[in-house]
């Protein structure tokens, strides 16, 4: 879910100024999954643009505190989300944690590193969606923990299908700030992509597993 149109166009202008959001139909990216794509989306490239940042932070801020009412611990997810969470805490005025995929091998074997106590409302901030398993992983890390996470604030989502699905049949909350559709739409009004390119992009979106050039 997206709260504000003018937050989402801005958002995606933004990322695609800086070249977070990289779109390339004719020459597609290789995914890790395997996957051909495209765009390609690093989100961490938003910390060297303090303007960006600071934009990203505040929307961010903004939205978890109406959306899910002021948390008592920000919550980010490793590693793609730290930095923003932290931002974000910091705005808000309250703690942080971050959540790695998996519990440590040496040491304490966290999971979860920061304090964090049970029955805490925390909320949980991400960079990028795509299926939502990494992100849906930090939650049920952070429930096991004993906090009560009131939903999650993303940067971008991808907006597949299998996304809305996962995070429905876990009944976690996601709003993100911009997605797949108003990038698009922002990309074409700043002819940063044509109306051949547009339909190729759509194309990739309804089936990205079977997409190829």
């Amino acid at each position: 879910m997206i709260l504000n149109k003018d937050t989402a166009k801005k958002t995606a202008e933004l990322l695609l100024q800086i070249k977070a959001i990289k779109l390339s139909p004719s020459e597609p990216f290789n995914w890790a999954s395997g996957w051909k794509s495209p765009i390609y989306c690093d989100n961490r490239v938003t910390l060297s643009y303090p303007p960006v940042r600071v934009f990203l932070k505040e929307e961010i801020a903004k939205i978890a505190e109406l959306e899910y009412g002021k948390p008592d611990v920000i919550a980010g997810v490793a590693t793609g989300a730290i930095a923003i969470g932290i931002l974000v805490a910091q705005e808000l005025g309250v703690p942080f944690v971050y959540v790695r995929p998996e519990p440590k091998k040496h040491g304490r074997k966290n999971q979860i590193e920061g304090h964090l106590e049970s029955g805490q409302n925390v909320v949980v901030i991400e960079d990028l969606i795509s299926t939502g398993n990494s992100s849906l992983n930090a939650v049920a890390a952070l429930k096991e923990a004993g906090a009560v996470v009131k939903g999650m604030v993303a940067i971008f989502s991808y907006g597949f299908d299998i996304a809305t699905e996962n995070f429905k049949e876990k009944n976690v909350s996601l709003t993100t700030l911009s997605n797949y559709d108003n990038l698009l739409e922002q990309a074409l009004e700043s002819n940063y992509i044509t109306q051949k390119e547009l339909a190729t992009l759509q194309e990739w979106r309804a089936n990205p597993s079977e997409w190829n050039q």
